[in-house]
């Protein structure tokens, strides 16, 4: 008799598009789903959606850089900020058209690239459109989803599940009731779904 399949362990991953500590996640995180038994539900964020405050944020920008400019240097990739006033709600929104599309994974990598690596600003369409021609997500398509309300309040949406579910910063990923908060709890993770047998062979 036949030992029916295992389903896959659901993923939620909560993101913005404007967190350094997301760049540094978008490096290794869909490998998660290569070598596990796993599946992504996508939890994109807009605005400062999990992340500090303004005010706050101000004061530990620096600090921040330095943390992410040596985590990058760890990895052996480059770390160049994109202008402070970028805005992340646009990237996301699209994110959830990529997704539809089966593009998210590269959509993912190529924002952030430009975002983080060549410092663009992601909140100007030509940027995203751009990515666009690099992962072959059409130019309507992203022109369109970029005045569809619904996708921001999907976005909207998002953050607030995130925050009744405990949630308050990115990257997030939650397997059950286990949230695994940051892009170094990725091994964490990897080592709970090795744990539950999940491991593809």
């Amino acid at each position: 008799m036949a030992i029916p399949p295992i389903e896959p362990t659901v993923i939620s991953i909560f993101f913005n598009f404007r967190s350094p500590y997301c760049y540094l996640a978008s490096k290794s995180m869909f490998s998660i789903f290569n070598e596990y038994n796993a599946t992504m539900i996508w939890k994109p964020f807009g605005g400062w959606s999990g992340r500090s405050a303004p005010e706050r944020a101000k004061k530990k920008i620096p600090l921040v850089r330095q943390d992410v400019g040596r985590h990058a240097r760890r990895m052996g990739i480059p770390f160049a900020p994109p202008p402070l006033e970028t805005d992340p709600t646009l990237a996301g929104a699209i994110s959830l058209i990529a997704e539809q599309e089966g593009l998210l994974e590269p959509y993912v990598i190529e924002v952030m690239r430009k975002e983080w690596a060549e410092g663009r600003n992601i909140g100007d369409i030509d940027v995203l459109l751009g990515v666009g021609d690099i992962i072959g997500l059409g130019k309507g398509m992203i022109k369109r989803a970029s005045k569809n309300e619904d996708l921001i309040k999907r976005l909207d949406q998002n953050w607030k599940e995130a925050q009744e579910k405990g949630i308050f910063g990115v990257p997030t990923f939650m397997v059950g009731d286990q949230i695994f908060w940051g892009n170094d709890r990725i091994d964490c993770l990897k080592e709970y779904l090795h744990d539950l047998r999940l491991r593809n062979i």
